[in-house]
């Protein structure tokens, strides 16, 4: 059912149709001026004035409205789908970056726009609920890559971890169990559609949520996300930090693929030690030093490089992000997904890569420059792709590329959560 139908519905039916509907609604495009207004719309208040409301909707569309004392105006919580529990609110307690449900009066003159009813979120509430998701998927959630799907029996088995943390988990998934697929091209949780079991591929990232075994081997699924995505190692070509894109040399394709960083990016650099304990924690060896370059293609420092990288693959349903979890409503408007940070200070070899990443500083884009070696994972794409995580300083890393990606992979996975908006 389209968002038309379902806004003809009551005003109680009305909103949890929207609330269903603008899952689907990730991108965020350029204002239309001037456009005229729809009889009911969805959107973040951006400006007050007066008793006048400009409301930017999902799609990108401005619009103004004005709220008379005689309009109804009432506040729902988020995840909330009709207004049985609904409050009433004063118009002074609208504020800009409050969800919003406008019902326009059609019987008010033409050209002047008036507010018949207003359901609204306030942006704390979102707040507070995408808080506790977020904390919800990190204590009932497993992340990895898939390694089979049994659809007749509802199982999906992962690999999560690298080197002597890998272990398998099971997700068993019920009928009840709610399965989404992240959009394409998308990183956020609340862009996800929902999906069968049968979409879920071998190689695919994916995370689940619900109740876990003692050994944390299982899980009984509540809620699982999935997608497919890409890994990347290569150089750095160029940088655009206005504009938060980057310029890299795949060293598989040994094609330039741009790569786009949006804010529920992770991204960190590794401290040239860090990255030769990893190394040698993923080659199995005890040294803290990386071994020699092998192949005869040319290494980010001007050596020999590895023959194989890790090329096309999978990525991550954190962002963002995993970005973004939880059943996500959009009336949370953007939620995030960064990744968790872990305590100060390092760690050995014999320590979790996953931890060890998680201590690595934080960088931001500006912080990159042409030459540096970095690995992604990204949306999957060709020669245009947004970043999930990114990792700087990894010239060892490349010596080990398969189990280096599947690292990245687990850890893009299991140190944030998918990007999280409330119910």
């Amino acid at each position: 059912m389209n968002l038309t139908k379902r806004i003809r519905k009551s005003a109680s039916s009305a909103c949890a149709a929207l609330t269903v509907a603008l899952l689907a609604a990730a991108t965020v495009l350029t204002p239309t001026a001037g456009a005229q207004a729809p009889a009911r719309f969805v959107g973040a208040i951006t400006a007050i004035s007066g008793t006048t409301l400009t409301v930017k909707t999902d799609a990108g569309q401005s619009y103004q409205v004005e709220v008379p004392a005689a309009a109804v105006i009432k506040r729902v919580e988020p995840g909330q789908k009709d207004l049985s529990t609904a409050q009433p609110m004063q118009f002074s307690d609208l504020a800009v970056g409050d969800r919003a449900l406008i019902k326009l009066d059609p019987d008010a003159p033409a050209g002047a726009p008036q507010a018949l009813q207003i359901v609204a979120i306030k942006q704390s509430d979102v707040v507070l609920k995408q808080q506790k998701d977020r904390e919800d998927w990190q204590r009932r959630g497993v992340g990895g890559l898939v390694k089979s799907v049994d659809s007749a029996s509802g199982v999906i088995l992962l690999t999560s971890g690298a080197g002597a943390t890998a272990r398998t988990i099971t997700v068993n998934t019920t009928k009840s169990s709610m399965l989404k697929r992240y959009a394409p091209a998308s990183v956020r949780f609340d862009a996800a559609v929902p999906a069968p079991i049968d979409a879920i591929h071998a190689g695919d990232q994916l995370r689940a949520r619900g109740t876990k075994s003692p050994d944390g081997v299982s899980i009984s699924a509540e809620e699982v996300v999935s997608g497919t995505f890409r890994n990347i190692s290569g150089i750095v070509s160029s940088v655009d930090t206005a504009a938060s894109t980057l310029v890299l040399k795949d060293l598989t394709t040994k094609k330039q693929v741009t790569i786009h960083i949006t804010a529920d990016a992770q991204m960190r650099r590794l401290p040239d030690m860090m990255a030769r304990m990893m190394a040698a924690r993923l080659k199995g060896s005890g040294a803290g030093a990386g071994g020699a370059w092998s192949g005869g293609a040319q290494s980010p420092t001007g050596g020999a490089a590895p023959t194989q990288r890790g090329g096309a693959g999978q990525g991550s349903a954190g962002g963002q992000g995993g970005s973004q979890g939880g059943g996500a409503s959009q009336w949370s408007g953007q939620g995030s997904g960064q990744a968790g940070g872990g305590p100060g200070g390092g760690q050995g070899p014999g320590g979790d890569p996953q931890q060890m990443l998680n201590r690595a500083p934080i960088i931001q884009v500006a912080d990159l420059k042409k030459g540096d070696a970095i690995m992604v994972v990204s949306t999957d794409g060709t020669t245009d792709v947004t970043a999930i995580t990114l990792i700087a300083g990894v010239e060892p890393l490349l010596e080990a590329p398969a189990a280096s990606q599947s690292m990245l992979n687990n850890w893009s996975m299991g140190s944030g959560t998918p990007d999280v908006a409330a119910q």
